[in-house]
């Protein structure tokens, strides 16, 4: 299993060219159960990045523009009265799919970002009183224009806490740009996808990585040195960072979490929680000193 995981991992570097860290956290998110947030500048390989993840695992797979009329039912369905038996029938949605790319989320308005809220948190949505469950696995993989460009706003830290992770990609080192420009690399198109049980297998391996008490300790030291001069992170991040690292982990080969594990992950999970207005790629980042901060006492 490890080995295909790794293979896995490889496929998709083979279409994002010099970005195999950012692409192991994006599995990693994946095989935690969590939705992912990339953050960057337009052309950088966020949506290419999305669908390669959906296409791998074969996953069902719809992409939405989150423009600034999309509407909440226009993401989540309506019901339509047919006139045949006088009855309302719900017709669903593109959120009812295994894999959303919701482009450039930060373009739509508060009330369209805020119908994803139930969809991620309980993998249903609510239409006219009555609960509708989405299928399964689920997950939002969202991309974000940086805040400085035209016609953004920031998401309510409410959802931004729903995303288990936040990567930005970044400008490509120049062999690996000078590859992209003599055609080198898988286009998403060409690439096969395994069976769509094999990431069922990889989450429940996941989730029974061993965690030692000296390890939740440090989580702890985190989560509490992150309260000490802010609101600080919630219990969500708290267990989100513990499945990332399992996760990291199993990407590794292990069946047991270590404390560079936890480090690996720490600054795509928390940051964004720590400070939602600031970029992916900031200088300083909140999480580099809680981490340097909490080491240092140990």
């Amino acid at each position: 299993m490890t080995a295909e995981l790794l293979q896995l991992t490889k496929t998709v570097g083979g279409v994002l060219l010099g970005k195999e860290h950012q692409v192991r956290l994006a599995f990693s998110c994946l095989l935690a159960g969590g939705h992912l947030l990339i953050e960057d500048r337009p052309g950088m390989g966020k949506s290419t990045l999305a669908e390669a993840l959906a296409t791998v695992f074969s996953l069902a797979f719809k992409r939405v523009s989150f423009t600034s009329d999309l509407l909440p039912a226009d993401l989540t369905g309506i019901n339509i009265f047919h006139q045949a038996d006088a009855t309302f029938h719900f017709q669903p949605g593109p959120l009812f799919t295994q894999v959303l790319l919701a482009d450039e989320i930060n373009r739509a308005s508060p009330r369209t970002q805020s119908a994803l809220l139930e969809a991620m948190a309980a993998g249903r949505v609510s239409i006219d009183g009555t609960s509708h469950a989405l299928p399964q696995p689920f997950f939002v993989i969202a991309t974000q224009n940086s805040l400085d460009q035209v016609g953004t706003s920031s998401l309510p830290e409410a959802q931004m806490d729903r995303f288990l992770m936040r990567v930005s990609l970044g400008f490509p080192d120049r062999d690996a740009e000078r590859q992209l420009l003599r055609g080198v690399g898988s286009p998403v198109e060409n690439l096969q996808g395994v069976d769509d049980q094999v990431l069922l297998r990889l989450q429940q391996r996941c989730v029974a990585q061993y965690c030692s008490e000296e390890l939740l300790e440090y989580v702890l030291d985190l989560v509490e040195a992150s309260r000490r001069d802010q609101e600080g992170l919630s219990p969500r991040a708290s267990q989100g960072l513990v499945s990332a690292a399992r996760a990291w982990a199993l990407i590794d080969g292990r069946d047991h979490v270590l404390v560079d594990d936890v480090q690996a992950v720490f600054s795509a999970v928390v940051e964004h929680r720590l400070d939602a207005g600031c970029p992916a790629n900031a200088h300083n980042p909140l999480s580099t000193d809680l981490l340097e901060r909490v080491n240092a006492l140990r």
